[in-house]
């Protein structure tokens, strides 16, 4: 038979010889000193050497957690600038938010520059990556550092403001926010739009509301010839003053415009305040239907597309009237 044994915490008792071994185990100490001084070597491990600062791995990661509690703390304190501070300094919407967006990347620059020192890496030790990422920038993200410099000056000229309406490439839309790289617009159709900052520097855009809301207004109405026209002007003018969301100043007024192939053309034009593509669309639409009502009240004729046919033939043409009746039995003959 084999030997028997038992074990005790760290002795053995064998029973056959009545005495106990001392078992061998590996000390705590030992294996926790094993592992630091494992992990020390990764935490002191070398990536590369600037001059005389080398770059270990602890610096790289005190600089990364630097940098991401730094972008925390950054955005944290710009959410209660703007919620507590902006709305006390009763600045405009567009000015306030280029505020914002400056004191933000001055905030990140900071932070880095901050995280930079922190280990201890000087910005010359940049001086050759920054060369060469100029050059990768110079070939490959043109587009990107052209938006991102138009976005800056937008926001120091302002050709463009948040809130502005604005028409491009034929549709109308209002300015959410200015980005570094793009800005947002929303259509009517509630539709978001991320368009280049370039775009507003390069192309050619509208913007209805750049120095004020006033912009001015047209409806255009043709009558049939004949129509009593100064009643008619003074009609038009009378229904655009007393619209309430017209501008009284300055005064609509009202321009015989055309005599056209099927009606007299008049343009009534008039002032308004437009916030919005639908302001101005509401008002254009009430003021014709109270044209409609009025001039169906004073028997004025809206004209309509007409045409004169006229034959030009050798011999006079011959033309036969026939009755219902007469109709009927041709149809049932050819059946």
């Amino acid at each position: 038979m084999g030997e028997t044994f038992f074990s005790l915490k760290n002795q053995i008792f064998f029973p056959e010889k009545g005495i106990f071994a001392q078992q061998e185990s590996p000390d705590l100490f030992e294996i926790i000193a094993k592992k630091l001084t494992t992990f020390q070597k990764i935490w002191n491990f070398e990536f590369f050497s600037i001059g005389k600062n080398p770059v270990t791995a602890s610096k790289v990661v005190v600089a990364m957690l630097s940098l991401v509690l730094g972008i925390i703390i950054v955005k944290m304190v710009m959410g209660t600038f703007e919620k507590r501070v902006l709305p006390r300094t009763r600045l405009k919407p567009n000015v306030a938010a280029s505020i914002q967006k400056i004191l933000y990347y001055l905030g990140i620059l900071l932070v880095v520059l901050f995280a930079l020192h922190l280990v201890n890496i000087p910005l010359t030790a940049f001086a050759f990556v920054g060369g060469a990422l100029a050059i990768g920038v110079g070939f490959g993200a043109q587009t990107l550092i052209n938006n991102f410099i138009s976005g800056f000056i937008i926001m120091a000229e302002q050709p463009i403001r948040i809130g502005d309406l604005i028409e491009i490439e034929g549709m109308f839309a209002t300015i959410e926010d200015i980005g570094a790289r793009c800005t947002r617009i929303r259509t009517g159709e509630n539709i978001q739009i991320l368009v280049p900052n370039s775009s507003f520097l390069e192309k050619n855009i509208v913007n209805w509301t750049l120095s004020d809301s006033m912009v001015r207004a047209c409806v255009t109405v043709g009558v049939v010839y004949g129509s009593p026209v100064k009643e008619a002007a003074s009609i038009m003018v009378t229904i655009a003053k007393e619209h309430e969301k017209v501008l009284p100043d300055p005064q609509p007024f009202i321009r015989f415009s055309d005599f056209g192939d099927n009606a007299l053309i008049f343009n009534i034009y008039f002032w308004i305040n437009m916030n919005s593509l639908s302001d101005r669309l509401n008002i254009e639409s009430d003021i014709r239907f109270q044209i409609d009502d009025r001039f169906r009240e004073a028997d004025i004729v809206i004209a309509f597309p007409q045409r004169d046919v006229h034959l030009d033939a050798v011999k006079p043409l011959e033309l036969k009237i026939l009755d219902s009746r007469h109709k009927e039995d041709n149809d049932k003959s050819e059946e």
